[in-house]
């Protein structure tokens, strides 16, 4: 298959998945999406294929969401055009968590918002030494749309993160919390990744899968779907039922363009340090 922003290649049974959109941080626009469905649904269906690395080109993992990308109707939406285009998010990080192969994300420079949540739904991650983690959505009046963070690193972290915004957390952090597998020197990462992704390459591929599945039947079986859906239903409710900051972050979004309502963002967010 060809991809306008994905690289996709096979070697030695290992897939390698590649966000290529690196002037943008490879952030998540529809047609990424779109793809990155098409090309994990092509690799979970290859017999060749038995373990997939997922990385970011250029200076980033991934920034996240396109905020662009919706910006034109992000204040037009009502709870049913939030609820479509929210479960088509909530899918496509899931697909990695759900996905019957082995799922190893290969992170550096920016893993933010749900990038962030995507890295959470690989099977295992790993990190170069000077990537930036976190989820700033609280910051412009939205919500996570994947809620894994409590079920990886606990109720406390999850709460101190997603409640502050906090969108410079340390790899090193990341590992202390569970949040990642391993750090690694800048420029590793995919070395390491791909050596775990041989390792589990080489063991027998039913007995990986069905390990894989009866992991996640676990939580599952205590509560992690049914909770995730419940907090999907909050996110659509937030992102649908706005709020005075979302709306003039959304405004300056479409009037002046995504930086001049970061900016915004950012003077309010160092007032309140000062106050």
């Amino acid at each position: 298959m060809i991809y306008d922003t994905l690289d996709v290649a096979i070697d030695d049974r290992i897939a390698s998945l590649t966000f290529n959109r690196p002037k943008v941080l490879n952030a998540f626009d529809p047609t990424l999406i779109e793809e990155t469905m098409r090309a994990m649904s092509a690799l979970a269906a290859d017999a060749e294929v038995a373990a997939i690395v997922v990385r970011g080109a250029g200076r980033a993992f991934s920034a996240g969401f396109d905020l662009k990308a919706g910006a034109a109707t992000a204040g037009q939406r009502g709870p049913h055009e939030w609820r479509k285009a929210l479960e088509a998010d909530f899918d496509f990080i899931m697909q990695f968590w759900d996905c019957p192969k082995p799922t190893i994300a290969a992170v550096h420079g920016h893993c933010i918002g749900g990038a962030f949540e995507l890295s959470l739904a690989c099977d295992v991650t790993v990190a170069a030494q000077s990537t930036k983690f976190g989820a700033p959505e609280v910051k412009f009046g939205s919500g996570a749309v994947a809620l894994l963070l409590p079920w990886i690193a606990g109720p406390k972290a999850a709460k101190e993160l997603l409640l502050t915004g906090n969108d410079q957390l340390t790899a090193d952090r990341a590992l202390a919390l569970g949040i990642v597998n391993h750090v690694v020197p800048d420029g590793e990462e995919t070395g390491r990744a791909l050596a775990l992704a041989r390792a589990m390459a080489n063991a027998a591929p039913d007995a990986v899968r069905l390990t894989k599945l009866a992991i996640n039947r676990t939580l599952d079986a205590m509560g992690l779907r049914a909770a995730l859906k419940s907090a999907l239903e909050l996110d659509i409710f937030i992102e649908a039922s706005g709020g005075a900051e979302r709306a003039e972050f959304d405004r300056l979004r479409r009037e002046q363009g995504l930086g001049a309502a970061l900016a915004w963002r950012d003077r309010r967010r160092d007032g309140e340090r000062k106050s």
